[in-house]
This record gives structure tokens, sequence and C-alpha cells, in this order.
């Protein structure tokens, strides 16, 4: 019973290009600031649009590809888990911050520009984390649905049955 579970699944719009910094060690570490959108309705009846801002962190050589492809305003899904930690500021007072620790990035389409954005979701788009498949199947450009294959997906098919959409 005193096993917890911490995950977190974000899908936004970056609202800043990602900051790439390498550790003493050698490691890259990327910082990505991901704003996520959610519409609701008020009291009144009038809807509302609420945007959370997050800190994502992305370590290693996947940090290193990821900045080469993201920009402000890029679409992407978050997989991964909180942590928190603890610094002193200036005036030695200790703050703390808490990241989301990313193990999973997908690219979604092309974003909003700003930093606005969010929602969405539907297709899955390429992992930073995956091989291409380049046998299966992909939608059309113009959002019409995937073409059908009869027989059963490929032993070597990925499947993510865990995903939120």
């Amino acid at each position: 019973m005193a096993e917890g579970f911490n995950r977190v699944l974000l899908l936004g719009n970056l609202g800043a290009d990602p900051e790439l910094k390498m550790t003493q060690g050698g490691t890259a570490v990327l910082k990505l600031r991901l704003a996520t959108t959610e519409r609701y309705q008020d009291k009144s009846g009038v809807w509302q649009d609420r945007t959370e801002w997050h800190s994502v962190v992305v370590w290693g050589k996947r940090a290193e590809s990821l900045h080469k492809i993201l920009a402000k305003g890029s679409n992407i899904f978050v997989e991964g888990s909180l942590r928190t930690s603890s610094y002193e500021d200036r005036e030695g007072n200790k703050r703390y911050k808490t990241e989301v620790s990313a193990n999973r990035v997908l690219l979604g389409g092309r974003g909003g520009g700003g930093g606005g954005g969010g929602g969405g979701g539907g297709g899955r788009g390429p992992s930073i984390d995956e091989d291409p498949q380049p046998s299966a199947p992909r939608a059309p450009r113009g959002g019409g649905p995937a073409p059908s294959d009869d027989g059963p997906p490929p032993d070597d098919f990925p499947v993510d049955d865990d995903l939120p959409f």
C-alpha cells in the first residue's frame, strides 16, 4: 500500500524556444515551457479559456535530438513524472520548483505559433524515442481516414494502448 504512482500526460504548445544546457558531466538537459489550454463554461454560460504553464525537462541524447527540431509554437505530447527540487535564492530563502521529467515526447502537428494553443488530440505524431515504421499506414494530409488494411497488424507494429486518445 505504500507504493505510489507518479505519471504526467500533457498535450500543448511550446511557449518559447527550447533551452539546451550541458551538465558538468557532459549530459544534455533541455528545458521546455509548455502551455496547455482547456475550455470551460463559467456560471453565466460564457466559454472561458484557462492556460496552465508547465516546466518540462528532457535529458541525454533525446534532449539533443529534440533541440534540433522543436521551436516556439511546436505542438507536443509529453509523458513523464513530477520532480520537485529545492534551491536557495539570492536572499538565502529556500525555494522549491516542480518540473515534469519527460521520458517520452511525441511530436504533434504544427503549433499555432504562440504560447497558447493546446487541446486538440486525435492523431499520433512521430516520437523521438521510437524508430520510424515505414510500413505503417499514415493518414493523408487532408485529415481523412488512414488507409485500411484488411489483415491484422504485423507483429512488429507498435501498439500503445495506454495513450489517452
